[in-house]
């Protein structure tokens, strides 16, 4: 990371401290949040982690493949006595 860079996102993320009211153990949130800031600013494209997952678009909502059919529950044995 070049100096200029650092300090950039070191006064970035001093700003956005100071608007969110100083407060205490939020300091990562702030350097990450100015790091975004300032990669965007020149271009770069964001760290892989900082990007939300994408839901598989292949997959329905109860998790089975598209256009599968629900397999038929098998009859259940009687139960010996």
């Amino acid at each position: 990371m070049t100096d200029d860079r650092q300090e950039r996102i070191r006064r970035r993320a001093h700003t956005i401290w100071e608007q969110a009211g100083r407060p205490d153990g939020a300091h990562q949130q702030h350097w990450d949040q100015a790091t975004a800031e300032i990669d965007s600013e020149e271009g770069k494209p964001k760290a892989k982690a900082a990007q939300p997952k994408k839901p598989a678009a292949d997959k329905a909502k109860d998790g089975r493949p598209k256009n599968t059919k629900p397999k038929a529950a098998r009859p259940r044995k009687a139960a010996a006595s």
